[in-house]
This record gives structure tokens, C-alpha cells and sequence, in this order.
């Protein structure tokens, strides 16, 4: 078996549905090898009902044997288990090597080192006022308590004869045994003295004795039946289990009922194989069939054989399950001492190096976030290629490095050409590809908990100096907007940091709503950790363009295409002056009469891209919260895909983000913009009703008013609004041109 682990205890955390067909027949391999029977490869691939077939695993269980095929061993299992995210909870040993390291982890005595503690007979011997103890310590006055004292014996051994009594409740007990005189088979029933008795130690719900059964999960049995009696006993309190009764069994062991406090099956299930662990890791061999929450103990008060079962103690260890666990792992857990101000004073240690000149150090964290269609992802992309190839991202410069870019939402082919289209788009020259690995995980995502071992144990020797993960919504492990689950959720990103030695970025959304008003720390979605967490936060904030600024963007591109045609065929730049270099219709008028109409054409083409490439520009702006450097002024960046650029221009520095207003001043401002619309095209009706109501001659007020269907009283108002036209005699004409006759 792979280095002694339980292979039944890995299978719980191997998913058979993960798994490929051959993997699942490597499953099974590896169980007939290691003497496993077929039964358990069946039930085990049960948990897969949309690929399991009654059958199927007897029928390739037969084909195993004797096959010439090279032995499939137990280490298969655990390395499926391990790639599918699961941690050993500790190495059962083996033969050291040369290379091989201790892990004391768990660990909190020294088992080589306890003595003995002796244990003692009461002095009196009162069964009743035994078991009333018990009963007392474990259970409340109304709780159901299970117990068996019929039993019957096999291979000389006495087991219990059935499942009991499970009607009566703590309180019933304890009063009939006060009046019992201390003959507890006069309230439980005869038992036989060479037998003993046994309880539950777990209330149940009255209806049976069963796991289902039990109403809260709040003990544990802890037995050791294969080590000295005494050396049990100090092993138990020398690690200072929580335990509420400690009960002789009479015969080989001490049967410790240990506070577990579990709210749940599932959490009991995992405080138990904690629990078990750190006992086994401490030198305290415990019997794995006790698991149970509705195990039956040896009870108190009871006679086997030729010794008594008796409660040892009550209440020794620590208080209860969270005081204990906080003790184990505070005594061997990897903190650093503290360190000495004065000392460190002239010997200070040197910063991390930057990864991102003024915002981010090597070896620490920052998010990126903003909202849906700002482009996160590409300028992500665009972040890999400037440290790869050791260049700006944006206004900063990058350290060269290998980094990784991990993808959970592109399928491998769209990311690849994604990176391919930057590169393009940013015109760098692709010098060093080798810098960037990709591990596209679309489809197989897991968790952050799990994911965070499996990217450590890939990239552990990589020598990265930066990971990306994108986006991370598809790693988020519980409830964004609670505060502790983010903060662990967070603590993921510092175990990349800490084991690999890399910075770790990542990008999150925005809340719902508009950002403007608030401040960059506020605006990421979910719990305020995600802002607080990261060393460098850059949110991204979309800016709205006016009319005006579109415009002038679109006559930059239309001089810029008409440049670049220009450029390619002909000596031209002292034609023109600096002033029409900056005029799109100065260039156009130019090409028109430099060009002839096949070249025009394809001046007009390009101007016509250009042009719509403009009008789908957008514009942000990135702010900065930083805990390593001074804070940086806001930078404005323009997103044409697939890239960000810096606004040069500064034409976005005076554009304010968008702010919530209340609905009443989102409906006025909309309705003032929309009379505003309505006066633009008032004044353009009437401009075109005056030239072409008169083929081109002053026009009657009635000309006017027929041209476009309003009255002669509308025209009039219309005319006053415009205020470039005046009524004169009857007729419309510009007020350059009032009180002029025509010769």
C-alpha cells in the first residue's frame, strides 16, 4: 500500500465522475493489487450513477487477474486523489532516506518521554451513583439515552445481543436509579457480569439507535485496546483531550468520551478523523472502528468478568473541541517569533524587489477591478506579455520574468489567439514566448482550497515571479458578502505568495450601479475584504464620452488613416501645414485632389474602419489604492480592442465618472437632454425648409410654414429660436442679409 496511507480513507475524497475511463480501470487495478475486494471498487464507482452499470466492475474485476500488464499499485489512487485537490492529513511513515525531512506537524508530546499513570479502583463501590455521574455529565434531563445489556458470546468474545433500550430518557433513569439502591439491573434490566454492559454516549431521538438517530453530535469515543493501561491514561491526559468522562472498560483500555461539539454529521465526520489523527501522530493507537456517533461505550457502574467498569474522571483536558484544537495547533504551528525592533534597527532586511515599478513588489497581491466590458481580461493579458518581454504596462514598467496565466473561462484555443491578438495589436515583437505558460482550466475548475495545492505543486519549480488568475468568481469558495469566508477565501492567494515566492493578480467585478461616487476601495462586488486584502488594488471606472469629445477622436482617426495611405505612396508632408495635418477635412480634400479615384476609394475605405473603430472606443480611468508606495494619479486609457492605451491627449482628464442620482434627476437630466434633441432638430428643419421651400430664394413665411406643415405663427416662434434668420416684408432671410435689395 502507497507509504501505509488507508486507501479506503483516500477513496472518500476521489471523485469517480473527474475521472477518464482508463483511470477509473486504474482505480480498480489498484485495488486488486493491494488485496482489496471488487465489492469496494462497486460501491465506490456508485457515486458516478450517469456512467455506472450494475456488473460492470465484477465483470473487469475477473479480467484483472493474471493479466500481463505492468502492476497498477495503491500510489495511483493517491495521486488521482491529490490532483483532484486532496491533502494527505498525515504521513503513516516509512523508511527515511537520505533526503527525507520530519514533519512534526500535530505533534505535541514527545510519547517516548510520558510515564504511566496509574488508575485505581473506587475505594466504594456504588454502581447506581456510577452510572447517575455518567449520566449527569453527558446528557440533559430530557435526552433519549441508548443502551444494551442482553449480549451474547462469540470466538470468546462478548458482544452486545441487540440494539437495546432507546424509550428512556436521562432524567427517567437517573430518578429510577436514586430509588434503586444501587442495583442498576433492577432500571436497565439483568446483564450478565461476565459480559458487562454498554450506553451511548450521543442523545438519541427515541425512534432507534442508529447514526440517523442521533439528535446532536456532540461526543466522540476515543479507545486504545493494543498499548500498556497506564501509558493509555497519561497519552490521554497529557494531550489534554477535551474529555468529558473517562470510564474504565474493565478488561484493555480506557473508553475517553471526548467533546466534539459538531453541528452537524459532516462535521462531526471531520472533527473526528482530526481528532483521530492528531491522537495517532502523538503515539495514542486508537481502535478506527469507534467512529460512529452512536457507538456504544462500556458503561459505568457495571461488573466484566472479574473487574469493574468505573468512571476514572469527569471533565479533564481542555474545556471543550475549539479551546483543544487552538492548543494543538498553536504548539508546533510555523508563526515567526517576534522580532526585536532595536535589533533589526541597523540591519534592516532588503525590500521585495518591484514587479511593477511604483504599484506592485514580487512575492504580493494585487486585484484589478471594474466592471463588465472594461476589458479585464485583456489587460491582464497585456500585463503577462509586459513582464514577459520586460516592458510598460501602461504608464509603468515591468521586471522581466516567467509568469502564469491561469485560464478558468476561455477554452484553450480563444486564449491562445487572444495573446496572439495583443501582441498584434500592442506591435511588439514576440522575443520571449518562453516567458508565458498558460493553464487553461475552463471546465475544470475547482474551489480555491483545492485549486491552491494543485497550482503550488505544478509551479513549485518554474521559478515564476507572477501568477494571473482569470477571472476568480470561478474559484470563489462561499458567500462573497461574508466578511470571514472572503478573508479565508483571500488567505489562498497569500499561501500562492508565500510557497512559490510570486506575486499573485487577479481581477474581480464591480456592485451593481453606478461607481462614480464612491471611492475606489468601495466599488469591487462582495464583502469589503476584497479591497482590503490585496497590497495593490487598481480599480478601473468607465468615463462617458460627450458628443464633442467622439468627434474629435473620430477626426484623429480619419487624419490618422489618411496619414498612413498617404505614407505608402508618396512624398507628401510639405503640402500641407501643421494645421491640416490635425484637420480631417483638410486631409480628405487633399487625398481627393492628390489621388486619383481608385486610390480615393481606398483612402475612403480606410477612413470609413477608422472612423466606426472610433465610435467604438471607450474610456477609463484607474485609480489606486496602495499599501507599498505612494499613491499614483489617476490614469486614463483608452479601450479599443483588444488593447488599452494611455490617454496622451489629456482630453479624458476633465471627464467625471458617472454618479448615482436619485430617479426624479435621472428623469429630469433625461428629458432636458432629449428637449435639447428636439431643439437641434427644429433648427435643422428649418434651415432646410428656408433653402428649399423657394428653390433657393428668400422664402414667404408661408412657403415656410406649408414646407413644413405648422402654421405661419410656428414659423415665426421657430424663427425667433434659431436666431440666425429674421422676418422681413413677409419673407425669411439671414440677418446678414436683412435690409440688403437685390440689384
Amino acid at each position: 500500500m502507497e507509504r501505509g496511507y488507508d486507501l479506503l480513507e483516500v477513496l472518500r475524497y476521489l471523485e469517480p465522475a473527474e475521472l477518464t475511463y482508463q483511470e477509473w480501470l486504474n482505480v480498480g487495478m489498484a485495488l486488486e493489487q493491494e488485496g482489496y475486494s471488487a465489492d469496494i471498487w462497486d460501491e465506490w464507482s456508485r457515486r458516478d450513477p450517469g456512467r455506472y452499470h450494475p456488473g460492470e466492475c465484477m465483470k473487469k474485476w475477473r479480467s484483472f487477474h493474471g493479466a500481463a500488464h505492468e502492476p497498477v499499485t495503491g500510489g495511483t489512487i493517491v495521486q488521482y486523489a491529490r490532483e483532484q485537490g486532496w491533502t494527505p492529513p498525515y504521513d503513516p511513515g516509512h523508511e527515511l532516506d537520505w533526503e527525507d525531512t520530519l514533519s512534526a506537524e500535530g505533534v505535541v508530546i514527545d510519547k517516548n518521554w510520558v510515564e504511566g499513570q496509574e488508575i485505581q479502583e473506587p475505594s466504594r463501590w456504588d454502581p447506581a451513583g456510577e452510572l447517575i455521574r455518567y449520566l449527569e455529565t453527558l446528557f440533559e434531563a430530557g435526552e433519549n439515552v441508548g443502551y444494551v445489556v442482553k449480549s451474547w458470546k462469540k470466538d470468546e468474545k462478548w458482544l452486545p445481543a441487540d440494539k437495546g433500550s432507546y424509550d428512556r430518557t436521562a432524567g427517567q433513569l437517573i430518578e429510577a436509579l436514586s430509588k434503586s439502591g444501587g442495583d442498576i439491573g433492577s432500571v436497565l434490566g439483568d446483564y450478565d457480569p461476565e459480559a458487562g454492559a454498554w450506553i451511548r454516549f450521543n442523545p438519541l431521538d427515541g425512534d432507534g439507535p442508529r447514526d440517523i438517530n442521533v439528535t446532536d453530535y456532540r461526543y466522540a469515543l476515543v479507545e486504545s485496546d493494543g498499548m500498556d493501561l497506564e501509558k493509555q491514561h497519561a497519552l490521554i491526559r497529557e494531550l489534554e483531550l477535551p474529555v468529558a468522562c473517562l470510564v474504565y472498560s474493565g478488561k484493555k483500555s480506557l473508553h475517553a468520551i471526548v467533546r466534539v461539539d459538531a453541528a452537524d454529521y459532516n462535521e462531526y465526520r471531520k472533527r473526528v478523523d482530526y481528532l483521530y489523527k492528531i491522537c495517532k501522530k502523538n503515539g495514542l493507537e486508537l481502535d478506527q472502528q469507534n467512529r460512529n456517533p452512536s457507538r456504544l461505550s462500556r458503561m459505568p457502574g457495571a461488573i466484566r468478568g472479574n473487574k469493574k467498569q468505573f468512571l476514572l474522571d469527569t471533565n479533564i483536558g481542555k474545556a471543550n473541541w475549539n479551546e483543544w484544537k487552538e492548543w494543538v495547533e498553536s504548539v508546533n504551528d510555523d508563526l515567526p517569533d517576534p522580532e526585536n525592533l532595536l535589533e533589526a534597527w541597523e540591519h534592516m532586511p532588503e525590500l521585495a524587489p518591484s514587479l511593477i515599478n511604483g504599484v506592485l513588489r514580487q512575492g504580493h497581491k494585487m486585484l484589478l477591478a471594474g466592471p463588465s466590458k472594461a476589458g479585464k481580461s485583456f489587460l491582464q493579458i497585456e500585463l503577462c506579455i509586459a513582464i514577459a518581454e520586460g516592458r510598460k504596462w501602461l504608464s509603468w514598467p515591468c521586471t522581466k520574468g516567467k509568469i502564469l496565466y491561469v485560464n478558468l473561462e476561455l477554452d484553450s484555443a480563444s486564449c491562445l489567439h487572444r495573446f496572439r491578438d495583443v501582441y498584434a495589436a500592442l506591435g511588439w515583437m514576440p522575443d520571449n514566448l518562453e516567458n508565458i505558460d498558460i493553464w487553461n482550466l475552463r471546465g475544470k475548475s475547482k474551489p480555491m482550497d483545492k485549486l491552491a495545492p494543485m497550482l503550488i505543486r505544478r509551479a513549485a519549480k518554474k521559478n515564476y515571479i507572477a501568477v494571473v488568475i482569470d477571472p476568480i468568481y470561478k474559484v470563489i469558495t462561499g458567500d462573497e458578502n461574508s466578511a470571514d469566508q472572503m478573508a479565508n477565501f483571500c488567505n489562498q492567494f497569500d499561501r500562492v505568495c508565500t510557497d512559490l515566492g510570486v506575486a499573485v493578480i487577479y481581477c474581480h467585478h464591480h456592485s451593481k450601479g453606478a461607481q462614480g461616487s464612491k471611492k475606489s476601495m468601495d466599488r469591487a462586488s462582495g464583502s469589503g475584504v476584497f479591497a482590503r486584502d490585496p497590497d495593490a488594488l487598481l480599480d478601473l471606472i468607465e468615463l462617458e464620452l460627450s458628443e464633442d469629445v467622439l468627434k474629435q477622436e473620430e477626426n484623429k482617426a480619419v487624419c490618422a488613416a489618411c496619414k498612413i495611405y498617404l505614407d505608402s505612396h508618396f512624398k507628401w508632408e510639405d503640402d500641407l501645414s501643421q494645421d491640416d495635418l490635425l484637420s480631417s477635412h483638410q486631409m480628405l480634400s487633399y487625398c481627393e485632389n492628390k489621388l486619383d479615384q481608385r486610390q480615393f476609394q481606398a483612402v475612403q475605405r480606410l477612413v470609413e474602419e477608422a472612423r466606426e473603430a472610433a465610435r467604438k472606443k471607450s474610456a477609463w480611468r484607474i485609480e489606486g489604492t496602495l499599501r507599498e508606495f505612494p499613491k499614483f494619479s489617476p490614469v486614463n486609457l483608452w479601450f479599443q480592442y483588444p488593447i488599452h492605451r494611455v490617454d496622451e491627449s489629456g482630453v479624458l482628464g476633465d471627464i467625471e465618472p458617472e454618479k448615482e442620482q436619485a430617479p426624479w434627476k435621472k428623469g429630469a437630466a433625461k428629458n432636458q437632454k432629449k428637449a435639447g434633441e428636439r431643439k437641434e432638430d427644429r433648427k435643422k428643419a428649418l434651415e432646410e425648409a428656408v433653402e428649399g421651400s423657394n428653390f433657393g430664394d428668400k422664402p414667404a413665411v408661408k412657403d415656410v410654414a406649408n414646407f413644413l406643415g405648422i402654421s405661419e405663427r410656428s414659423v415665426r416662434d421657430r424663427v425667433k429660436e434659431h436666431g440666425g434668420y429674421v422676418v422681413e416684408d413677409g419673407t425669411i432671410c439671414k440677418k446678414s442679409d436683412a435690409g440688403k435689395t437685390e440689384d
